[in-house]
This record gives structure tokens, C-alpha cells and sequence, in this order.
């Protein structure tokens, strides 16, 4: 069992001493003892003690007058005889007051603390049968103590403020007589009356009934307790006293009362707490609390008993011979420093009982297999009573999370694991090697075990055992009590292989909290592993600490710790991935799809095994492993090579999905797989270069040119007039190339169908007409004279290089179609005109042609069908018919010039009519434009006259404008005041040397 005290006698009366131990009090240095004889005898307890005793109390002859240092452990100082005329009851301080409180012969009687002589007599308490003092301070600073005496049925109360006795008493008088007194709170007292228990506020005289089982005082009709009412009321106590109703606080605000066999935990409140009664089989002589602990002396066995209040186990009996009473000092007493040690005594023998070093208990208990009661004793103690309390219970609670998984309770196991912030490292470990891969504790393979984590590795940062020693510690110990026994009993298949039905239980559970530990891992972790060093910075502390826990830290820093937080974010979505896989394998692919730190491998085996290729194809794209998947989808794509497992990517469909999402930084691996779904469809395969996305049109064009040339040329035109016409690109190397490719095919005259070659042909037109990008010099030096399908061709290229004559000349004698002739010179006389820079230069002839105008495109046009140069004849019809179109548009001196003088003049009667209707069509445009002029200025003129007739509009010279301080001129923003102002027709008022701006 657990050694949480050891019993040293400090005090033993001389077999020739006659008297007895009535009282014990203990306070700073000092122990004083109250004698049957009415002596009161003064010791002084020294700091150190002699450690050499046995646990059962015993100690030898000849070391107990002096302890090792020569020092005895008590030294008598003083005896005051004649104390009291009868044996000292009670001993209790006013240490403010400086008086001591002794219980004598039903008088309560007041000494002085120094020389412990009599002060006076508190006539008031005459028949007392007990009393109880407490000292508190209170907000302000105050120290306030109370003195509780039982008088039968009356309880009076003194009160001590600073050590000054206040003049005014109080009295409360109950319904039975006081058999007890016990003080929870620095205002309420628990009284144990005959047959019951009662919560008094002393500030306010509130007297609460306790309501409880049997002998605790139960309400009429009430069950009686464990033993069916055998309480008070119905069991006889012949030949001997009943047992007196004991009352004692505990830590947190909770009270035990006991009464015989029975026993009621309540709070300061009176009510309940609903917790089971201890099991004693015998009702105690007194009890106790010693922080921790609960302490019972069972006077008939000769045994104090020392239990944990919360779980009520048996955690330690000492066997000390006739001991009756307890003392356990105020907390300002030496020997009740922290609560760690107290008084027992006998009528013959004081034991001073001392606790253990907590730390050592916690670890005894744990190396017992007792872990329920290491982790309530832990949760009681205060921090500074242990080293490290935190670390220490998160790792008991994790070795009891093991012990439950062991016993396949997986769901307990796990939530316990969640609540102490595992690493989970630590939990993946418990799992067999499908689940948690070379992270298994499991594995069989010892290398793959020596490559992994030891359970003392984690231990040791907390300072704890190993897992596996405590867990076969707690089975092979048969020294736990009873209570504990479904702690350390292990079900029967406890050590069979997690397998089958509860493996995939077990799973299940680990689901659920690998998934909170990913998601705390994802808020500090980037998608490419790196630290979110400002995250973390201005992060709760709370957050931090807890993912520092899953490190197995206390706390991180981003620097030095983000290889260990991608180790375990590995580790995490690894075997998540293998639980989802193994419990719901449809969870498996929205987990990949998202920012993710699972393994490549273990997926790639895994997924290859469930024939899930879409599955892993998209993993790897989530992990920019992007020529693995490539690979994956050319080795199933292709028809030639797909088998009936990879028919989820045959065809090239998905490659090309897969290349188009590709950003341009992986060119090299898209024109390194994008030629098997050209070869296979051509069209298909061409969406990775013509898609209407991002990545497509930021594609490096040169290299995508170069490669598509190499696959198919037809398929580099595709490409070159998609980034040329779709997306506007200017490049003239893209230019220079697609003209070479159209005119070296109208060259090599490569066409099945006459069609074929129209339709091409126009589009190379098309193209050398709109583009300006090409050089036209090259251009010019590939098409030959002599070829008819380029004559048109030459014709354009020499109209981009501005030899409008050379042009023509191909128009009029090599293609001989007057109507392609008219329409460019249309097209550049249009031109001409609509880039001219002033508004006058090309406007409409006035009725006498200026000297100085440069002939026109026709006059040029013209001049090669009048004097075409030789071998070729006039033209005269297509002439004619140019200068009745556009003989207005050309200097009529030039153009008579180039008409013969023996030329009909009837042929140019055309000619003359629209010279004549042009004329008059400037003179009578000049003349509405005269007329539309009056118009406006008359207009103009009656509004700035008359007004413009709208209310609040323009007034006309009548107008009037109102000038106020705030009023401000539109040009310069700055007040009038008495300067000269001009209003504007638009009633704008600025100042007149403004107005000139």
C-alpha cells in the first residue's frame, strides 16, 4: 500500500507517570499537552527529527530520547501545575489576542499565552460541553477571530477583531443539545446535535437542517443508510456511549460529516454533493484532513486510516496502539506546514505523523498500477506542493488512456488522450503497423521500431516511467487495494493483436482526434511546410501551449521547431489517410485534395492497391509531384498500354486536364508528356496550348511554337493564329513565322481540293493586309513574280511598304481586275484622309483647284491605263470610268494633261458633270453653313438679351446676382468683397481680372 505518513513518537509519559493525555495543541515551535492531572505541560518540537524510525510508528530504545544531530525531537520547558483543578478537555489559541482556551470541567477558561496564567472565567459558557476557534483575515486587511461555545442547546460566540475582544456577544440556541463544533467557512459552523447536523451563519443566525442518510440525520419516512436504518434511533449502544457526530473540512469547499458507520459530503451550503459514503465497517473515533488526505482513527483496531475524500479509497493504515484522538494544527503551525503533517495520540504517547515528498507518492502509486488515485491526488494538490504538476498529470492521464485502450475501451482511451493534449505520436503508436506504419510500437520489424520514437523518449520530457514498465508494474502488483482492482484488471484478449472488429473500432476513435490534431497543425503550418512565424506570434497563448503540445513541449518556437512540426504533421495526415482508407475510403479523397503532409508512398501503395488512380492522381498534384502523375496517366492513357485497373484515365482526357493546370514554370514537363495526346487527338490535345485560362496564355510561346513545329506544322499555324488573333500578340517574330508558313504552302501548292487552296489563300490575304508586325522586305523576297497565286500577295506587301504604284501596277496588268484596282485606291484614300492632321487638308476642292495639291491615289491609277508602260495598250473604258467617280478627288490640270488632245470631248461629258456637281456642292454647303451660323448667333444673341425663359435660368440683361460673404470667385476660390466682378452668361460671377483667365 501507499507510505504517505510516517508515525514518530515524540511525546511518551513515564510508566511512573500516573497522569494521562487529555488535550494536545500545537502552534509555531511550541507543543503544549493538557494532562487528566489538570498539568499543562510546554514542549518545544525542533526542525529536525530523527528519520529512523520504522512505518509502523516503533522506534528504538536508544534513539528515542535524542535523535542523530544529538538533538532531542520535543524538549520539555516548562510544567504548569495546578493549570486547572480537573483534567484539560481542550486546548485551542487566540494567537492576535495572545490567549489560550482550555475546556475544563464544563468551564471555558481564558490564560495568558505567555506565562499561561489565568486570565478569567467566561461565566457565559458555564457547561460547556466543546467549543471551536477560527481565525481569518479578512479583505481590508483585518484578522478576525471566533470563539464558538456549545452550552447545551445555546451556541455562544465571541469575536476578536486585531486582537481586541469586541464587548458584544451573541447567542443562537438550537433544537437539541451540541455534541460538536466544527467551523467550515470563516462565518458558518457545523454543529452535530443528538440525532443530527446543522449549518449556522453565525453573521446572520441562519440555521440550515442537513438533510442525510441514516444516523446523519434523514428526514421522517427517509431510508436509513447502508445498514437500513440503523442509525442513532434504532441501534443500541448498550454498556457503552454512541458515537459523536464528527465534522471536518475538506479542500474546495466540501465537508464530510460521519456519525457511526455513515457519512454525507456536502458543500458550504448545506447541499449534497451526492458522493458515495465510505465503506467502514467500524465508525471511527475521529477523523480528519491533512491535505491531501482523509484521515480516520479506528480506536477499537488501534489503526489510523488514510484515504483520498474524492475516490474514498484505502490508501494506507497505520497501526498505532490505543491512539483515540487527533490533532491537526492551524495552518501557522510548524507541524502543519503546508498540511503535510499531524498529531495523533494515545492516553500514554504523542505520534507526530509525517508525510512523504508528494512527488514520491505520486510515483509509488503509479508504480502500483494505481493511476485513478495518482491522478485525484494530483488534481487536489496544489501546484507548489509537486515539481511540474502539469507535465505530471498530463502524462498519468495518458498512461491511463493506455490502460484503457488496452482494455479495448477505444472511445474512453481516446477522449482521455484529447483532453491532455497527447502527441500524437504517443497514440498513433498504440496502433499495429496497417494503421500506424513504422510509427508502431508494434511493428515487427525491430529496425523499423529503432527508427521510431521510444515510449521513454516521451516519458522523459515530463519526468515519468515508461509506459511499458508502469502498465507491467500495474499488472504483476497484487498490493492494491480492492478498490482499484478494475484499474489494473486486464480483459482476458488484452494482449491479443488489435485486429478485425476492433481495429476498425479503434480506427474509428483515432479518426476523430487525429483530425483536431491536424487542424491545429494546419493554423502554424503552410502548405509548403514552412512556420507561420506571424501566426504563432500574435496567436493566443492558450493556442500556443496547446500546439506545442503536440511536440511533447511546452512551448514553440517557429524557428528551431518547424522540422518537428512537419514530422508530425506527417505523421498525423499519414495515418489519416491510412484510417480513412481502412474505415471510409470515400473520406479519403477530399483530404488529399486540400493542402495535406501525408506521404507520397504510403498513399501511392495505397491507393494503387484500391485501383483509386483518380484518387492518387490528384494527390500528387496536391503534393507538386506532378511528373509522377504524368507518368501514372501516360501509363494508363494510352490505349496501346491501359489495362482494365486503369480504366479511369484511359484516353488522353485526363492528361490534358492534368497539363492545363499546370502553371508555365512546369514547361518543360507539359511539352515533355502533351505529345501523346497530340498524336492521339490532335484537337483534344491542343486545348492545353488554346484553352481559355491563365496558364495557357502565359504559356512561353516560343518554346510551346518550337515544339508544336516539331510535332505537326499545322498544328504550330493553330497555335501561332490563336496567339495572334485571340490574344493580340505583337511579337514579329509570331508574325514573320505565320506568313512564311502561308506563303510556303501557297508555294508548294500542297492541297487536295481547289477549296482548300481558296480558302487558304484568303486567309494569308486576310493576314498580310491586317498585320503590321511582319517585315514586308522578307516577305517580298519569297514570293516569286512569275507564280499567279501570289500576285495578289505581292500586291499587299507592296502597299505596306508604301509603293502604292507597284501595287497597282499588279492590279491593273498581272491580275487585270479593275474592280481590285478601284478598291484600293478607295481604302487609301480613306486612309490618307482619316490621318490627316489638319481638318483642312483633305477637305472637300474648293471651285479652283490649288496649284499646290499632291495628286491622289486615282491620278496614279489613271496615269496607268492612260500611259500604261509599254508592251501594254490603254485602257480607256476602266479610265472613263474612274474619272466619272472620282475625277472631283483629282487636280483637274494634271488629270487633262494625261488625256490625248485628239480625244472625243463627248467622252468626257461624265467627267465634267461631276466636276460642275461638285462645285456647286461646296458653294451651296457654304452657304447653309452661313445660314446655320446666323442662326446660332441670333439665338445666342436674344438669349444673352432677353434671357433663356426658364425660371431661375438666364435672365438677360435683366438678371440679378447676389453676392453674400461666403460667395466665392470660380477661378481663383478666393472672396470678392468690394472688388469689381463680371458676370458670365452662365450667371458664373468671378472677378473681372479673372475674367481674362
Amino acid at each position: 500500500m501507499l507510505s504517505a505518513f510516517t508515525a514518530r513518537p515524540v511525546v511518551e509519559l513515564k510508566p511512573r507517570d500516573k497522569s494521562k493525555i487529555e488535550s494536545v495543541l500545537a502552534y509555531d515551535d511550541r507543543l503544549l499537552v493538557g494532562l487528566s492531572t489538570g498539568s499543562l505541560r510546554v514542549y518545544r518540537v525542533n526542525e529536525h527529527v530523527d528519520d529512523r524510525t520504522d512505518q509502523d510508528g516503533s522506534v528504538a530504545a536508544e534513539d528515542r530520547p535524542p535523535s542523530r544531530s544529538g538533538t532531542r525531537s520535543v524538549e520539555l520547558l516548562r510544567e504548569q501545575e495546578k493549570f486547572s483543578r480537573y483534567k484539560v478537555e481542550q486546548l485551542a489559541i487566540v494567537k492576535e489576542a495572545k490567549i489560550l482556551l482550555s475546556l475544563s470541567s464544563g468551564q471555558v477558561y481564558v490564560h495568558n499565552l505567555q506565562n499561561f496564567e489565568l486570565k478569567e472565567i467566561l461565566t457565559k459558557a458555564k457547561g460547556a460541553g466543546t467549543f471551536a476557534v477560527l481565525s481569518d483575515a479578512e479583505s481590508d486587511g483585518t484578522t478576525v477571530s471566533r470563539l464558538a461555545v456549545a452550552v447545551k442547546r445555546r451556541l455562544i460566540l465571541w469575536t476578536w477583531k486585531n486582537g481586541e475582544l469586541l464587548p458584544e456577544t451573541s447567542e443562537i440556541t438550537l433544537v437539541t443539545g451540541i455534541k460538536s463544533l466544527n467551523w467550515v467557512t470563516a462565518t458558518r459552523i457545523v454543529a452535530g446535535l443528538n440525532s443530527s447536523y446543522v449549518l449556522v451563519d453565525v453573521e446572520t443566525s441562519t440555521i440550515t437542517d442537513i438533510v442525510g442518510p441514516g444516523s446523519i440525520g434523514g428526514a421522517p419516512g427517509q431510508d436509513g443508510g447502508r445498514f437500513s436504518g440503523a442509525g442513532v434511533a434504532s441501534m443500541s449502544y448498550l454498556g457503552m456511549s454512541a458515537p459523536s457526530p464528527l465534522a471536518i473540512r475538506l479542500g474546495r469547499g466540501e465537508i464530510l460529516l460521519a456519525r457511526d458507520i455513515n457519512t454525507l459530503f456536502i458543500d458550504t451550503d448545506g447541499g449534497s454533493l451526492g458522493r458515495r459514503q465510505i465503506p467502514w465497517s467500524v465508525a471511527p473515533e475521529a477523523v480528519g484532513y491533512s491535505h491531501p488526505y482523509l484521515v480516520a482513527l479506528q480506536s477499537g483496531k488501534g489503526m489510523l486510516e488514510v484515504r483520498n475524500p474524492e475516490t474514498v479509497s484505502l490508501l494506507q493504515t497505520i497501526p498505532l496502539a490505543s491512539a483515540n484522538q487527533l490533532h491537526i494544527p492551524q495552518p501557522s503551525a510548524i507541524l502543519a506546514a503546508s498540511g503535510q503533517e499531524f498529531l495523533v495520540f494515545s492516553d500514554r504517547c504523542i505520534w507526530r505523523m509525517t508525510a512523504r515528498d508528494y512527488d514520491a507518492q505520486i510515483d509509488t502509486l503509479v508504480d502500483r498500477g494505481r493511476l485513478d488515485e495518482a491522478i485525484s491526488l494530483l488534481g487536489i494538490l496544489d501546484d507548489a506542493l509537486l515539481k511540474d504538476k502539469g507535465s505530471r498529470m498530463s502524462e498519468l492521464k495518458m498512461l491511463k488512456a493506455q490502460h484503457l485502450f488496452d482494455q479495448r475501451k477505444y472511445r474512453d482511451a481516446i477522449d482521455l488522450f484529447t483532453e491532455v493534449l497527447a502527441p500524437p505520436e504517443r497514440v498513433i503508436r498504440l496502433y499495429p503497423p496497417f494503421i500506424a506504419g513504422n510509427t508502431s510500437a508494434l511493428s515487427p520489424n525491430p529496425n523499423e521500431k529503432d527508427r521510431t520514437e521510444t515510449p521513454s523518449d516521451i516519458n522523459d520530457a515530463s519526468g515519468s516511467k515508461d509506459p511499458s514498465e508502469v502498465e507491467q508494474m500495474a499488472k504483476g502488483s497484487s498490493k492494491g487495494s480492492a478498490d482499484d482492482a478494475t484499474e489494473t484488471k486486464q480483459n482476458s484478449d488484452s494482449n491479443k493483436e488489435l485486429e478485425g472488429k476492433d481495429l476498425k473500432t479503434a480506427s474509428e476513435e483515432l479518426r476523430g482526434f487525429l483530425v483536431q490534431a491536424r487542424t491545429k497543425l494546419k493554423k502554424v503550418l503552410d502548405a509548403d511546410g514552412g512556420a507561420k512565424v506571424d501566426v504563432l506570434d500574435t496567436m493566443p497563448q492558450a493556442e500556443v501551449e496547446e500546439i506545442a503540445a503536440l511536440l511533447g513541449k511546452k512551448s514553440i518556437d517557429a524557428s528551431v521547431d518547424q522540422e518537428e512540426l512537419l514530422r508530425v504533421a506527417k505523421i498525423v495526415d499519414s495515418t489519416l489517410f491510412r484510417v480513412y482508407m481502412f474505415v471510409s475510403p470515400s473520406f479519403a479523397g477530399p483530404l488529399f485534395r486540400i493542402d495535406n503532409f501525408c506521404d507520397p508512398d504510403v498513399v501511392n501503395e495505397k491507393l494503387i492497391e484500391a485501383g483509386r488512380y483518380n484518387d492518387l492522381v490528384d494527390f500528387f498534384y496536391g503534393k507538386k509531384l506532378h511528373r509522377q502523375a504524368l507518368e501514372l496517366l501516360k501509363r494508363y492513357g494510352d490505349v496501346g498500354q491501359a489495362s482494365e485497373d486503369g480504366s479511369q484515365l484511359a484516353g488522353p482526357q485526363r492528361t490534358v486536364s492534368y497539363l492545363q493546370s499546370l502553371p508555365p514554370e512546369h514547361i518543360d514537363l507539359i511539352l515533355q508528356y502533351a505529345g501523346w495526346p497530340l498524336r492521339r487527338n490532335p484537337e483534344l490535345g491542343m486545348e492545353v496550348f488554346l484553352a481559355d485560362t491563365e496558364n495557357a496564355e502565359t504559356l512561353p510561346r516560343l518554346l510551346v511554337l518550337e515544339f508544336l513545329q516539331g510535332v505537326d506544322n499545322q498544328l504550330a499555324v493553330t497555335y501561332l493564329e490563336h496567339i495572334i488573333h485571340e490574344l493580340n500578340d505583337t511579337t514579329p517574330d509570331f508574325h514573320q513565322r505565320l506568313v512564311n508558313i502561308y506563303i510556303d504552302r501557297l508555294k508548294s501548292d500542297d492541297f487536295e481540293t481547289e477549296d482548300e487552296r481558296r480558302r487558304w489563300k484568303e486567309k494569308t490575304l486576310d493576314f498580310l493586309k491586317t498585320s503590321r508586325y511582319y517585315q514586308a522586305y522578307k516577305v517580298l523576297g519569297q514570293l516569286p513574280k512569275d507564280n499567279p497565286n501570289l500576285y495578289e500577295a505581292r500586291a499587299i506587301v507592296f502597299s505596306n511598304m508604301g509603293q502604292h504604284k507597284q501595287a497597282l501596277d499588279i492590279y491593273v496588268f498581272q491580275l487585270q481586275d479593275a474592280e481590285k484596282a478601284e478598291k484600293y485606291c478607295n481604302q487609301i484614300y480613306y486612309n490618307e484622309t482619316s490621318q490627316a492632321t489638319s481638318p483642312q487638308q483633305f477637305s472637300r476642292s474648293s471651285i479652283a483647284d490649288p496649284e499646290d495639291v499632291p495628286p491622289s491615289i486615282y491620278h496614279t491609277l489613271l496615269s496607268l491605263y492612260v500611259s500604261p508602260p509599254p508592251p501594254h495598250k490603254p485602257q480607256w473604258g476602266p479610265a472613263l470610268n474612274i474619272l466619272a467617280k472620282h475625277g472631283a478627288r483629282m487636280p483637274a490640270s494634271s488629270t487633262l494633261n494625261l488625256i490625248p488632245e485628239n480625244f472625243p470631248v463627248k467622252e468626257l461629258e461624265s467627267y465634267f458633270r461631276g466636276r460642275i456637281r461638285s462645285a456647286n456642292t461646296i458653294v451651296n454647303e457654304g452657304k447653309i453653313v452661313v445660314g446655320l451660323r446666323s442662326t446660332v448667333a441670333f439665338a445666342e444673341e436674344a438669349k444673352v438679351r432677353l434671357g433663356d425663359g426658364i425660371p431661375g435660368g438666364n435672365g438677360g440683361r435683366s438678371r440679378r446676382v447676389v453676392i453674400t460673404e461666403e460667395r466665392v470667385c470660380g477661378v481663383c476660390y478666393k472672396r470678392f468683397g468690394g472688388s469689381a466682378i463680371k458676370v458670365l452668361p452662365d450667371n458664373v460671377v468671378v472677378h473681372y481680372g479673372c475674367s481674362t483667365r
